[in-house]
């Protein structure tokens, strides 16, 4: 299991259940790792996206402890053990965690590896993603080339888990 993210200086990803940025390659950059896979997400980034359906050509699962929640597209599960028992059911495919904040700080233990758009810049937010840089347990494996969206630098790094994984 991985996570793929786009976070700032200060590893802030959201505010008011919106990205902080739209970037038109980090887009490409998800499309083209998430497709033909699994995403899972908490009922909140499922909302966030176009009439809240769950994203195209991908298995959607959608963590929330809502019953009865319509997940328009996604499976639902209400909880951990749940989650586990659905992803059994998808051994051949990559599975990644695409938020949100509380998604991400219960299965951070759980990934191998984080692909992580760093934003050069501090945004206002009201969501963040654990700090990798200080994470116990995770190293920058990757820097990506420098890339600029009008005067934005951002860089598609790659981040390893070290730490033994719990399952």
């Amino acid at each position: 299991m991985d996570l793929i993210v786009a976070a700032d200086n200060n590893w802030a990803i959201g505010r008011e259940n919106e990205l902080l940025i739209r970037i038109p390659e980090d887009m490409k950059y998800f499309r083209r790792l998430t497709e033909k896979n699994v995403v899972v997400m908490g009922r909140k980034t499922l909302e966030s996206f176009p009439g809240g359906k769950a994203l195209p050509n991908r298995v959607n699962i959608v963590l929330t402890r809502q019953s009865g929640y319509d997940g328009k597209g996604a499976v639902v599960v209400h909880n951990e053990e749940e989650l586990r028992t659905e992803l059994e059911n998808y051994r051949e495919k990559q599975i990644f965690i695409i938020g949100g904040e509380s998604i991400y700080r219960l299965l951070l233990p759980f990934c191998e590896k984080a692909y992580v758009t760093c934003l050069d810049y501090m945004y206002e937010a009201d969501t963040w993603m654990p700090d990798l840089d200080k994470a116990e347990g995770w190293v920058l494996e990757e820097v990506g080339e420098e890339q600029t969206c009008f005067d934005l630098i951002y860089h598609f790094n790659i981040y390893r888990n070290t730490s033994p994984l719990p399952f």
